[in-house]
């Protein structure tokens, strides 16, 4: 699970049928947990916006948590966060 900023979002007017109604966010992860990670896209479940801060499942777990699984997704977001601190 990735923290990260929602900075953006994607508007495409052709694509697979089994993305229609999808909503897709551009997502930059915080710098502690930016890793490889630069900017990427993920399909918004829940409705966040531009500057949220929000969590971000990858992998077979963005298909599976909302039975997608026949989605051709690899990121989702699945929480908007409402604090975020780091222990001493």
């Amino acid at each position: 699970m990735i923290v990260g900023k929602v900075i953006g979002t994607v508007v495409s007017t052709r694509k697979s049928e089994k993305l229609r109604g999808s909503k897709f966010m551009v997502i930059e992860p915080l710098e502690p947990m930016k890793g490889y990670l630069c900017q990427f896209v993920a399909v918004d479940t829940i409705g966040a916006g531009v500057g949220e801060t929000v969590l971000v499942v990858q992998g077979s777990a963005a298909r599976t948590e909302f039975g997608r699984e026949a989605m051709p997704i690899d990121a989702a977001i699945v929480g908007i966060v409402d604090s975020c601190k780091e222990a001493e």
